[in-house]
């Protein structure tokens, strides 16, 4: 944790300089505003660490306020730094156009004081649209044919939440409507892939019970991810099962005589121990192979040793990006960012686009979601 505490830091600390030299350099201002500008920043900086310290001493309150001015400013900047970064390329390709077209193209460059506050004013649009789109949860709907059900029931409903990131942030407005979408689907089976928790808070009883208020058929279902193990692993555990779920740690079963559901801990307990690394073959092997197989694990990465073995990897983690152009950063870690994707021996993968927000409260091009599965029986497919 250290490292990753370092790294991100590093990073983290590596933008507000750019930041901090871009203003300086389109202003030219002085030190009366340098140094304060320079102490905000600092703390918002360490605002995340901060954050959670205030969390675990249990000073809510003081914790709640910070982490909304924190990882709002930390959108703003991430959203700042993307169209800076736009106009600095703008400005480059300019004098690099200008001697090969043997022309004066300075006419093309605003000023810089006008190029920042142009930059600045839109980050802010962004911002304000950004924290609307994170609460507009839309219902996305995948219907899969498949003969590997009952044909007598005809179709099963499947209901997927990921990447929830319940905390100081997501609390109880947000999961009201969490539940209240997935009531109104009246699903026959709830999914958790992950990240359902991401605070320390000891008050979480109240909002487990929000969502173990939701009534399924056959049960609901959830896997670790990440953040569970960042919040605390006995905490998170004790929150999602109060929630109402089953907890799979590289276990299977076969549901009710209806379909099978395994599911594996994130690879992020690994190198603590508080998790193991599972052979998914091995695990789906176990299972009746005539039944449909639903494989629960957080992380859109598939193994390649267990395709056939499951019909429908449900996954999440990737946000979709949540900010847009971290999209297509994000494409580059993985490859299945976000959606249905096709398989070898019949066998697919969705990526939820996640249900919640993490950091910033803020979603850009990248509404959050709540999936409903409609598996439909079909003779032959």
């Amino acid at each position: 944790m250290s490292l990753f505490l370092a790294i991100f830091v590093l990073i983290y600390g590596g933008m507000h300089l750019y930041t901090f030299l871009k203003a300086k350099s389109s202003l030219s201002f002085g030190l009366p505003i340098a140094i304060p500008l320079a102490v905000f920043m600092l703390l918002m900086i360490l605002s995340p660490v901060f954050v959670r310290l205030l969390e675990k001493a249990d000073h809510e309150l003081s914790a709640r306020m910070l982490a909304y001015v924190g990882y709002v400013w930390m959108g703003l900047l991430v959203i700042f730094i993307s169209i800076a970064f736009a106009t600095d390329l703008y400005r480059l390709l300019i004098h690099i156009t200008a001697p090969l077209a043997k022309k004066d193209l300075t006419a093309f460059i605003p000023a810089p004081r006008i190029t920042f506050y142009a930059t600045f004013i839109l980050s802010l649009l962004i911002c304000f649209y950004g924290y609307f789109e994170a609460k507009n949860i839309k219902a996305e709907r995948l219907t899969i044919k498949t003969n590997k059900i009952p044909k007598e029931m005809g179709q099963l409903k499947i209901v997927q939440i990921s990447d929830v990131h319940v905390g100081l942030i997501v609390r109880e407005k947000r999961i009201n409507k969490i539940v209240e979408i997935i009531k109104r689907e009246k699903p026959d089976i709830l999914i958790s892939t992950g990240d359902l928790v991401d605070g320390v808070m000891a008050d979480v009883d109240g909002l487990s019970s929000l969502i173990s208020s939701i009534e399924t058929v056959y049960g609901k279902y959830a896997v670790t991810g990440n953040h569970e193990f960042y919040a605390g692993l006995g905490h998170a555990l004790d929150f999602t099962k109060k929630a109402g779920f089953v907890v799979l740690r590289g276990a299977g079963a076969t549901v009710s005589g209806i379909l099978n559901i395994a599911g594996v801990d994130d690879s992020a307990g690994i190198p603590s121990g508080q998790s193991k690394i599972v052979d998914e073959g091995e695990l789906l092997s176990t299972l009746p192979r005539d039944k449909f197989t639903l494989l629960l694990k957080h992380r859109p990465e598939v193994d390649e040793k267990a395709i056939g073995l499951f019909d429908l990897q449900l996954s999440g983690h990737t946000h979709n990006g949540q900010i847009f152009p971290f999209t297509l950063l994000v494409k580059f870690s993985y490859e299945k960012l976000a959606g249905l994707y096709l398989l070898e021996k019949g066998s697919k993968i969705y990526t939820s686009r996640g249900t919640g927000t993490w950091g910033p409260p803020i979603r850009f091009l990248s509404p959050p979601e709540v999936t409903i599965i409609t598996l439909v029986y079909e003779e032959g497919k």
